[in-house]
């Protein structure tokens, strides 16, 4: 366990700083410059040079890009993530704010499009060749196929503005204030984006999940099973689903990526603030800092959700658990002897 978590910590910090070494040579490439972009072009011509090499300064736009980022590195490993000159806060408060709004939108989503996927994957999968199975198909095909932001779209004008069940965007009624915005307000506004997000998951699970399923059926025990009189329904319940489950979980959590993907489409379609939203207004207007941070945590998820995967392979299968276990006993061993022979 300790060299476990000593690896994991390794690929952990590893991949925090590729991930945010990235990104500031992602922003320093861009073409866009940020003092022009946030001032305009036209205040900004109008300007002397002394106030536009101070505003220059003021967005970090004409600092080498190895200063820019030893400096935001610098003051991350102090807790420090910078300063969002966007939103002129600084960007832990700023990804506070919003994390709230995209955590209860991807959490939603994610459950939801995982619990229906494996769902139809199980019941295409046991009724391979029927009418279910086929529509099953079909329907995930469709989605797979389907941009996140036209399905957004769609969804948007259909309950929204034709029939008027959902509100057209935003986390909160327009006018009312924070303090006085209740769980129902805020869970009327959530869902449509969390349905539309919840939508985007299915097809991939439910696909695998039905793979899955219809070589369980057609394994030996489950044919034993069928020959003692069993019933489809208890061959499932009592053979399938563990044997399924732990090829669903790893894919669901693998997912978490994708999920924050397709948020950042559906929280600018929606008007939802929430981080997504935030690391586009970062993109288009080049904050560094803030889309560092973004960037950031959502590889932080990312990871965690793999990590996820793996602990739990052991629990939903405990022969896995044992043969990491002897491997890690037989590399030890190995270890120990080549350090004796020296």
């Amino acid at each position: 366990m300790p060299r476990f978590l000593a690896g994991q910590l390794a690929k952990f910090v590893l991949l925090m700083l590729g991930v945010s070494l990235l990104t500031f040579a992602l922003v320093g490439l861009s073409p866009i410059d940020p003092a022009s972009v946030n001032v305009g072009q036209a205040a900004l011509a109008s300007m002397g040079d002394a106030k536009r090499e101070q505003l220059s300064a003021y967005w970090g736009s004409n600092a080498p890009f190895h200063e820019r980022y030893l400096a935001w590195l610098a003051g991350a490993l102090r807790g420090d993530l910078g300063t969002s000159l966007r939103f002129n806060a600084p960007v832990a408060d700023v990804i506070a704010a919003r994390a709230g709004n995209s955590l209860a939108l991807m959490a939603i989503a994610w459950a939801v499009g995982g619990a229906l996927g494996f769902a139809l994957g199980v019941a295409a999968g046991v009724k391979r060749g029927s009418v279910l199975d086929a529509a099953v198909k079909g329907y995930c095909y469709l989605l797979a196929s389907t941009p996140v932001f036209w399905l957004a779209l769609v969804m948007l004008v259909v309950f929204s503005v034709q029939l008027g069940w959902f509100p057209l965007g935003l986390s909160a009624p327009i006018g009312v204030a924070s303090a006085d915005v209740t769980f129902a307000d805020a869970l009327h506004h959530l869902a449509l984006p969390a349905i539309t997000l919840s939508l985007t998951g299915v097809a991939n699970i439910a696909l695998h999940t039905r793979e899955k399923t219809i070589d369980v059926m057609e394994s030996d025990y489950v044919k034993f099973a069928r020959a003692r009189g069993a019933s489809t329904r208890a061959i499932v319940m009592r053979h399938g689903l563990r044997n399924l489950a732990l090829p669903a979980v790893t894919l669901q959590l693998a997912s978490i990526a994708e999920i924050f993907g397709g948020s950042v489409l559906v929280e600018q379609v929606f008007s939802y603030p929430g981080l997504g939203q935030a690391a586009v207004t970062a993109g288009l207007g080049g904050d560094g800092a803030l889309l560092a941070g973004i960037a950031v945590l959502s590889a932080a998820l990312v990871f965690g959700g793999n990590l996820l995967a793996n602990v739990l392979y052991g629990v939903l299968d405990p022969r896995m658990a044992r043969r990491g276990a002897v491997a890690t006993r037989r590399a030890s061993h190995a270890a120990d002897a080549q350090g004796s022979a020296l």
